[in-house]
C-alpha cells in the first residue's frame, strides 16, 4: 500500500469529501447551537455547545484543510480546475477565520452562557462562507471531476471496496 493513501486516501475514494462532510456538519451544529442561544431557546447550554462545536470544528477543519492542500498540490496550475479549486480554498480560509475569530471572542460568551451578536454575526458570516466554498468543492467534483474515476460499468462490490484495484491504477494517476 502507497504512503500517500493515508493523506490521500485511495482511488475512487479520496480522503478528503468525507473530512469535509463532519467540518460542515460540525460548523452547521456550531450555527443552529448559537441561533438557539440568541432566541432563548437554550438558556447557557446553547452557548456551550456553540463554543464548544467552534473548537471541534477548528480541530477538524486542520485534518480537513491538510487533504484539500494535497489535493490542490496536484493540480495544474492556471487550468479552470485550478482556479475554481484556489477560490474554493480562499473562501474556506475566510470561512476559518470567521469561525476562529468566532471561538476567540466568543470565549466569554461561553463562560457566562449567552452567545450575543458578536458571536452570531461571526458564526453566521463563517457559515456563509462555509457554504459557499462547499458549493465550489462540489464543483470541484461534479464539474471538473477531480479525482473522479468515472467507471460507470463497474461492479458495485468493487465501487465499494476500500482497496485499489491494480487494474484500475492508471485510472486514477
Amino acid at each position: 500500500m502507497k504512503l500517500s493513501y493515508l493523506v490521500k486516501g485511495l482511488p475512487g475514494h479520496p480522503l478528503h469529501p468525507p473530512l469535509t462532510d463532519a467540518t460542515i456538519g460540525i460548523y452547521t451544529f456550531a450555527t443552529v447551537a448559537a441561533i438557539t442561544d440568541v432566541f432563548g431557546w437554550t438558556n447557557h447550554v446553547g452557548a456551550q455547545a456553540w463554543w464548544f462545536a467552534l473548537l471541534v470544528g477548528l480541530a477538524f477543519t486542520a485534518l480537513t484543510a491538510t487533504t484539500g492542500l494535497i489535493d490542490w498540490l496536484t493540480i495544474t496550475r492556471w487550468t479552470p480546475l485550478w482556479k475554481t479549486a484556489s477560490t474554493h480554498l480562499l473562501v474556506m480560509l475566510t470561512a476559518t477565520v470567521f469561525f476562529g475569530l468566532a471561538a476567540i471572542f466568543g470565549h466569554g460568551q461561553f463562560l457566562a452562557g449567552n452567545v450575543t451578536a458578536s458571536g452570531l454575526v461571526l458564526t453566521l458570516v463563517g457559515f456563509g462562507f462555509l457554504t459557499v466554498g462547499g458549493w465550489l468543492g462540489g464543483a470541484i467534483v461534479y464539474v471538473h471531476g477531480m479525482r473522479v474515476l468515472n467507471l460507470l460499468d463497474e461492479p458495485a462490490g468493487r465501487a465499494m471496496a476500500p482497496v485499489p484495484h491494480p487494474e484500475k491504477q492508471d485510472a486514477a494517476s
